[in-house]
């Protein structure tokens, strides 16, 4: 999971099994964060449609997450249209993974243990903010 700025540059990832589902790791990948403050407004695709989720961040980091609803969604909306604009600037953080898979390293996990691998996940983010800066 990834945390990327305005300019789609990376800000936190985390890596993990692919068995639990992806809302567990937000927190964890708020913890590790590359910079000291937590952004204000989290935009995530329709699998982070979760209102406990919802209030927990923003009741304990102060994190606005923004998603739009599921379509068998049985609770009422909490989304209205103008946050949802900042949805479609998530191309940003697919960017930062298509930059990543740029590294055959990267793209396929050839290595056993999960801490050799993330080494070389944030190797590759290294590269790509020296390239930017």
């Amino acid at each position: 999971m990834g945390i990327v700025d305005s300019n789609g540059l990376p800000v936190a990832l985390s890596t993990g099994s692919a068995s639990p589902h992806e809302l567990k790791y937000v927190e964890l990948t708020l913890d590790n964060m590359f910079v000291d403050e937590q952004p204000e407004k989290m935009v995530g695709d329709k699998a982070y449609d979760s209102d406990p989720l919802d209030r927990r961040l923003m009741e304990e980091r102060n994190v606005e997450l923004i998603a739009p609803h599921k379509a068998n969604r049985v609770r009422p909306k909490t989304q209205d249209g103008r946050k949802l604009r900042r949805y479609g600037k998530r191309w940003r953080v697919e960017r930062l993974f298509a930059w990543l898979q740029n590294y055959r390293r990267i793209q396929t996990r050839w290595e056993y243990h999960l801490s050799n691998y993330q080494g070389f996940v944030h190797l590759g983010c290294i590269l790509i903010l020296m390239r930017h800066f």
